[in-house]
Order: C-alpha cells, then structure tokens, then sequence
C-alpha cells in the first residue's frame, strides 16, 4: 500500500520557506526605535512616543481618550478598576478567553463569573448572560475572540437593562467593526493587546480606550501610582488610591506606533487569506470553517477550524482523532495549534480558589456569594475546544501569508482527509501532556 502522508515518509506538502515570520519588520520600525536610542528619551507617560502612540491610536479607533500601558493585562486591570469594582464584585466575562480576562477581575478582589460561548461564534452567548446575573453583578467583560466581534447590541441591551458596565476586552481584534462601528467605541472602556502575536505588536503594551474622561482619570490613577492628573499635567507624586508602575516605555510604543500604520493592509492580508480558507476548506467533508456574522468584520486573528469526524463515518475520541490530524498537517508543514483546551474555569486557580492567600478574594468578608465553577456548565466550550484546532501559529499568523501558501494549507487538508486511514494510524503518545493546558500542546 503507498504511504501518501509526509508523516509516512510521503512528500511534505508546504516548504518552510515560503512562510512569513511574524512580526513582520522593516527599515522604518528600527528607524523609530532607533530615534529612540539616539533621542536618550526612553521612558515617562508623557514621552513623545508615548503620547504620540495614544493620540495616534484614539484618532484611529474614534475614541477621546487612549492610555498607553506595559500590557494588555494592565490595561483591563486599570479597566477593571476605573469601573469601581472591588471586594465582594462580581463580573461576567467568557469561559473561553485567555486567563487575563478573568485575572485582571481577580485583581481588584472581584469574583469572574462565566458565561458559556455561543457555539458559532466562539464568543460569550447573551441568551446565557442573565442568568448569571445577582445583586452583586457590577459589570460585563465581552471577549472579542479570535477578532471576531462579541453580539454587543444584545449584551448593552442587557447591561442597560441591570445598571452595568460594558468593558470590551479587544485583545485580539484591532481593527475590527460591528455593525459598522469600530470595536473599541462601543461599550464603556476597551482594552488592546500589543503583544508580539498581536496584528498590532510591540513586543509587550496594552491600550486603554474610552470616551468618558472620569473612567480615563481613574485607569490612568492605577497606570500612575494612584496619582491624579488631567491629561498631559504634570505629575504630583501625591496618591489618591492604590495604583500600580503600569506605564509602558518609548521603544515599544515607537514600534508599535511603526506598525501602526500598516495595521489596515496587514488585517486586509488576514482578511483575504482566512476567507479564502473558508471557501475552500468548506468543501472538505469533516471540516467546518469559523463562522463571521454579515455585520460583522473579523481580522482573523486566530482562524479556529471545526473538525466533523462523525461526518467522515468515524466513531473515535474527538481529542484524539484533533491530535491525530494535527501531528499529520504539522509533518506536512501546515502551522497548526491547539490554544487552550479546557474552560477557564478549569484552571487549579478557580477549582482551588486560592487566588493570593487564605482563599482570597472567595473568601473576603464582602462577599456572600457562592460562585460555583463546574465544567459541565459550559458544554459548547468544551466542544468547540475539543473538536478543533487553529490554522497558523503564533509565529506565522495568517495576518502576513501571501496567497500561496494558504493555497499549499488547502492541498495539505485535502491530503490528510484524502488519507484519512493513515491519519488514524498515527501514534499521538509523543505528545506532551500538560495538565489543564491540554494534552498537544506541543510535539
């Protein structure tokens, strides 16, 4: 019998070398990090750079207000905290995210409470938000996964309804819309990544937005040492509350701003190349390619494919026939990854709830609530994360990839379920297992 697949010895199907490495970096970004070097300014929250990034990205997302932080996890802290939560608070965010939207709760001795996905969407489903909802609710954290945007009409129309905040956690979808409207601008405050993985890298940053000037006062009191100051004052070196050394510094924000200016045309790339792999990858029998609202515009940030076994006849164990088919593309040279594979509530964090001592913030005397965290509340999760895995990597993303090589990722998917016996003939014991982390995380 001829052995087709590259992990048989047959002819790997994508050369490395036609793969872009992400961040992308040309002569004008160490130009402006270099300014930096040659100017001896490299640090303060109202360096040129500095404030030059935050006027720069609020004139882009249309909001009056952006505070540049050393994270992304600072900035939804800051977030957090400017919406006034505290001990005995709770917020609703998404089991599916990264732990940073449930952290920067926990940081301010809230209690995150979670909300399963909408199964197309992969974002936090609305009809299962007020439910979740008690007398200790004071906000809502709506995750734009992946790029795509969360249903924000519907959970305004229920943060309204209860008197909460709406903090949008738009890590990962810069330069996204719904129904038109920029994602960033459309609840209280919202928060950017600027991670290297990010389609906006600066190595490490955060972005803080809104368009209420007493929520930016606050957030920039947390990035400032709990010191107040109106934008562009001076500082006091007087604190008001409890803050934190959030500022970033100005050769990441040179970069950042560096990249900037090609964001458009790098999520134009992503566009085109993750619609192209769902026209094409929608044809192959036991895949189901991510689901984009008409109103909505995605950046593709991560391109989460569905996998359909039971279409293809094939009664096996979801988590093994993903691994399977993953070690198959990987040896074909397809990037493909598995990121996150449980609830966050699945964390030791949460079933321990222990987050900083003697059981705290769970145990606080302000807080009388018994949050329950139990997977078996958040089924769609778990079968998404189970029954799926994300084309591209963090270090060849789909945002740079010229057309060809999604071209080549096509004929290796067509490969692989051409040859689906050899594909379930691979041994998957060579993958690392890591606890919650799952089970493939690596080869």
């Amino acid at each position: 019998m001829s052995r087709n697949l590259a992990v048989h010895k047959g002819e790997k199907t994508v050369p490395t070398e036609n793969k872009i490495r992400w961040p992308v970096i040309i002569e004008e970004d160490k130009q402006a990090v270099m300014e930096v070097l040659n100017s001896g300014k490299l640090w303060g929250p109202y360096a040129p750079n500095c404030r030059g990034l935050e006027s720069e990205f609020a004139a882009y997302v249309g909001t009056k207000y952006c505070i540049a932080f050393n994270s992304g996890t600072a900035a939804l802290h800051a977030a957090v905290r400017a919406a006034g939560i505290g001990p005995g608070d709770e917020v609703i965010t998404s089991a599916y995210s990264f732990l940073a939207s449930a952290v920067a709760v926990l940081h301010s001795n809230g209690i995150p409470v979670f909300v399963d996905i909408d199964p197309k969407t992969h974002n936090i489903d609305p009809g299962k938000i007020e439910e979740k909802i008690t007398e200790k609710t004071k906000a809502i954290i709506p995750v734009h996964i992946e790029g795509t945007p969360a249903d924000l009409d519907e959970i305004l129309r229920i943060a309204e309804k209860h008197d909460l905040i709406v903090i949008e956690d738009a890590a990962e979808a810069h330069g996204t819309k719904y129904k038109g409207r920029n994602i960033g601008t459309i609840g209280d405050m919202a928060i950017f990544s600027l991670n290297t993985t990010k389609n906006l890298p600066g190595g490490e940053g955060g972005l803080f937005v809104t368009n209420n000037v007493e929520y930016r006062g606050r957030a920039n009191m947390v990035r400032m040492f709990g010191e107040y100051m109106e934008e562009g004052e001076g500082r006091s070196y007087v604190a008001y509350t409890l803050g934190w050394n959030y500022r970033t510094q100005e050769m990441p924000a040179a970069f950042a701003r560096s990249q900037l200016r090609r964001l458009d045309k790098n999520n134009e790339n992503s566009r085109r190349n993750g619609e192209y792999l769902s026209r094409e990858l929608a044809k192959i029998k036991g895949l189901e390619p991510p689901f984009v609202p008409a109103h909505s515009v995605s950046n593709y940030y991560k391109y989460r494919l569905r996998l359909k076994p039971k279409e293809l006849g094939l009664d096996i164990d979801p988590e093994e026939f993903r691994d399977k088919l993953l070690f198959a593309l990987r040896e074909e040279g397809v990037d493909v990854a598995i990121w996150q594979t449980k609830p966050l509530v699945s964390n030791p964090l949460f079933q321990i709830k222990d987050g900083y001592g003697s059981g705290c913030p769970w145990s606080c005397p302000f807080y009388n609530g018994d949050v329950i965290y139990s997977e078996e509340h958040y089924p769609a999760t778990i079968d998404l994360l189970k029954n799926s895995i994300i084309v591209g990597s963090e270090e060849y993303p789909l945002f740079p990839q010229k057309l060809t090589l999604m071209q080549q990722y096509v004929e290796a998917f067509r490969k692989a379920f051409d040859n689906i016996e050899e594909v379930l003939e691979i041994d998957v014991s060579k993958f690392r297992r890591a606890g919650v982390t799952g089970r493939a995380e690596e080869l």
